[in-house]
């Protein structure tokens, strides 16, 4: 693929084929999106790439947990709530999501199994935690960093066919990625990217979310009109 095809074309993915992933085809990925800049070199991040039963595990356990009504517990800060425009694209984005798969305003069961379907990483047959060195907590640059890594992993994901899914739910119980993951004390969780081959019959894969426009977003300085 070319790279505007990729930047372009790439999409979130939210249903995935059961077909396995090979380890190979991931370690590639990662050593792609590991070109990404990162504060004076710092690679601040790592990787923890789970499947099978121990991603059962973890489904089952944010799933149990949440229903249960167990307070989240996010190790990277989360901020305030969206508001504005923040908030309306959110919005906007829902909407497509629901229409696309037929889920009524009113239909509360679907619009919970939706969002549990986060807390089971979407039902994709690996999940990609990243984390950062917990010595570098609280640094600005930091998160920056994850923030690259991540975006070159889930675009280097699509350059070989792959789909991808940058989401917070899978992470929200800590305690049961931790457990069942393996992941050290001196790490920080910070995100959790569902990966797999895309199921191009789930109607949610078809949305494609809506972007501002260049000059809605950009301020030239000092060039001539």
């Amino acid at each position: 693929m070319k790279f505007d095809d990729v930047i372009l074309g790439r999409r979130s993915i939210r249903g995935y084929k059961p077909d396995p992933v090979p380890r190979k085809l991931i370690e590639e990925i990662i050593a792609l999106a590991m070109r990404a800049p990162s504060s004076m070199n710092t690679q601040p991040w790592n990787f923890y790439v789970i499947t099978g039963e121990p991603l059962d595990r973890i489904r089952a356990g944010n799933t149990e947990r949440m229903v249960a009504g167990v307070p989240q517990s996010r190790e990277f800060r989360q901020g305030q709530p969206f508001a504005g425009p923040h908030r309306d694209r959110q919005v906007v984005v829902a909407k497509q999501l629901f229409s696309a798969m037929g889920i009524a305003r009113e239909d509360k069961e679907m619009r919970q199994d939706w969002v549990l379907r986060g807390f089971r990483q979407f039902d994709a047959p690996v999940c990609v935690i990243v984390t950062y060195d917990k010595v570098l907590d609280g640094s600005d640059d930091t998160p920056f960093d994850c923030g690259a890594v991540t975006t070159a992993l889930v675009n280097a994901a699509w350059s070989r066919g792959l789909g991808a899914v940058i989401n917070s739910q899978g992470i929200m119980q800590s305690p049961v990625v931790r457990e069942h993951a393996g992941i050290a004390d001196d790490q920080v969780i910070m995100k959790s990217i569902a990966l797999g081959w895309p199921d191009d019959d789930f109607p949610a894969n078809a949305v494609v979310s809506e972007r501002k426009a260049v000059e809605e977003a950009t301020v030239f300085v000092g060039f001539e009109e």
